[in-house]
């Protein structure tokens, strides 16, 4: 991938970051799912990521389609990334504290 392709793919991202509606009435009291609903929504999104780009590979798939699903595939490990740092700088904090 050359840098203009990685500058777009960054430029989607940010602008879909930035169009995301903010938090609602509805949404405001609900409960946050559980660990066991976000590895699920994860993993879904990578397996579609994947099979778009194969289906782009293969013809069957428009690049705008493509774009798309790699903006969503790195939003989607972004934000475990950030989880799995949070987590493991929760655990680090318990280590810390006296006994």
């Amino acid at each position: 991938m050359d840098i203009t392709a990685l500058t777009a793919t960054q430029g989607y991202a940010d602008l879909r970051r930035a169009t995301q509606p903010g938090p609602t009435e509805e949404t405001v009291g609900e409960a946050t799912p559980p660990a066991a609903a976000l590895a699920r929504d994860f993993a879904a999104t990578l397996r579609e990521g994947e099979d778009t780009a194969i289906a782009a590979m293969t013809g069957e798939a428009d690049p705008h389609s493509l774009v798309q699903a790699l903006v969503q595939t790195e939003l989607a490990v972004e934000t475990a990334v950030t989880v799995r740092d949070r987590v493991v700088e929760a655990y680090q904090e318990i280590l810390r504290m006296p006994v």
